[in-house]
């Protein structure tokens, strides 16, 4: 565990150092494209965020080669090599993405392609666990194509859910560490070693998410872009196939001599991760809502709206940081309930608890416009937005308010604040790290609505 724990750190502190001048090179290099009608932010972000979570995956794989323990996976297994190819071609891609906004089926066919490229160096599904029939070898077709189509959902369904200040990265580091408990449970309890390469692909993961996490909180100064929502898609893909599709549920010896009752009695441990669309539900269903949303208007799949889920919770009254707590809820609760179902799937104490919070999550989407106070002994530890509002003293010598009203007067300041925020204003976040930004075209503004 120590080894496993060093190698997150170190993941996290590269990315997090890294991330401030990508942050400026990102600024230099233009890769701030003009706000759309579907973004959210009021200011040119720049992108590129990518680059930094790709060094830090680089970096905690060079750091687990030196361990002692962890070195002995490289030899043994080619599969940490096969994430780094499949992860350096998706990584390009989503880096000319930033930068050119090159088109959709492109980018489908190099998602493609990167996940070929893993399947040629070992990383696929040999067999899968059946209820009822047991494990079922698959041909290499049929593994080839079962992995690549994998991988190909899971990029598209981090990518789409990549919409507000950290939400991608939140929601996935929370799917990686339900899914790093059950790999070292796997590997670490029954002594299975096919499950290390996937319990070092989910730390690595937690790792980048947490070190670029600090940066892309609400108000992001940094978007991580395609760069970065395909490559921690991919990551998290190439740790379900290796788990599910390489580890025999023979081997786990729960009913000896049987395998149809091994597989039967594993099967709240590998539902969840035959298809990571469980563990990353959330995102899954926001993808299946999409391509069902915009086919039905007679639209392409690929085109951009403002119709996915965070958006939704947005327009129904939940502020930026309410809406992606909402999101962050509803991922722990799917991952980590299935994490427990598949540890001890008759005890009713874990269905008993899911409804309860699930009950508490329903309330919670139905109270958008409610603002929880801090009281006055703590006020000093909480945000600005928690406390309560104390009313401004007047001057001596201030004119007397207008008889509009105190309504007209809160329509004002209200109006003032909700104004956006142009490039070049010194002391926001985004495009003004470096002052104006003189090589932008003439024209294009930062009022995007939200």
């Amino acid at each position: 565990m120590r080894e496993y724990l060093l190698t997150l750190c170190i993941t996290a502190a590269v990315t997090y150092l890294l991330t401030g001048p990508v942050r400026k090179f990102a600024i230099v290099a233009g890769a701030m494209p003009e706000i759309r009608a579907r973004d959210v932010h009021r200011e040119p972000t720049p992108r590129l965020g990518g680059i930094a979570m790709f060094f830090g995956l680089c970096a905690g794989l060079l750091v687990a080669d030196h361990l002692t323990n962890l070195g002995q996976l490289f030899e043994k297994s080619n599969e940490p090599r096969a994430l780094l190819s499949g992860a350096a071609l998706i990584w390009l891609i989503g880096v000319l993405d930033d930068k050119f906004e090159i088109d959709a089926l492109i980018k489908l066919g190099g998602q493609m392609i990167a996940a070929g490229v893993m399947v040629m160096q070992g990383l696929t599904i040999l067999w899968l666990p059946i209820p009822g029939v047991g494990s079922v070898a698959l041909t290499q077709w049929q593994g080839t194509l079962l992995t690549v189509a994998l991988v190909v959902i899971t990029i598209n369904a981090v990518n789409f859910v990549d919409g507000l200040d950290g939400l991608a990265a939140g929601m996935v580091c929370i799917a990686a560490m339900a899914f790093f408990l059950y790999a070292y449970r796997i590997w670490y309890s029954y002594g299975i070693e096919a499950a290390a390469p996937a319990t070092l692909f989910s730390a690595i993961l937690m790792g980048m998410c947490l070190g670029f996490l600090p940066h892309n909180m609400h108000p992001a100064r940094i978007f991580m872009g395609d760069s970065g929502s395909m490559l921690i898609g991919l990551v998290l893909a190439a740790g379900a196939i290796s788990i599910t599709g390489q580890v025999d549920p023979d081997a786990l010896n729960l009913y000896v001599g049987s395998e149809k009752e091994a597989v039967h009695q594993t099967v709240p441990v590998y539902i969840p991760l035959i298809l990571p669309l469980t563990i990353i539900a959330v995102p899954a269903a926001d993808l299946i809502l999409a391509i069902v949303r915009r086919t039905w208007r007679g639209q392409s799949p690929f085109a951009a709206d403002r119709g996915h889920l965070h958006h939704r919770l947005l327009e129904i009254g939940h502020s930026h940081s309410r809406a992606v707590l909402i999101m962050y809820f509803w991922s722990a609760l799917i991952a980590f309930g299935a994490l427990a179902y598949s540890v001890n799937s008759a005890s009713m104490w874990i269905v008993l608890s899911v409804v309860f919070l699930s009950a508490i999550g329903l309330v919670l989407l139905l109270l958008p416009r409610f603002t929880p106070r801090a009281p006055r002994w703590a006020e000093a530890f909480v945000p600005p937005r928690y406390r309560r509002r104390r009313a401004p003293v007047p001057a001596p010598d201030a004119p007397a308010p207008a008889a509009a009203g105190p309504r007209a007067a809160q329509d004002a300041v209200g109006a003032e604040d909700r104004s956006p925020v142009a490039a070049g204003v010194s002391g926001v976040n985004g495009a003004t790290a470096l002052g104006a930004r003189a090589h932008l075209a003439d024209g294009r503004r930062a009022d995007g609505s939200h």
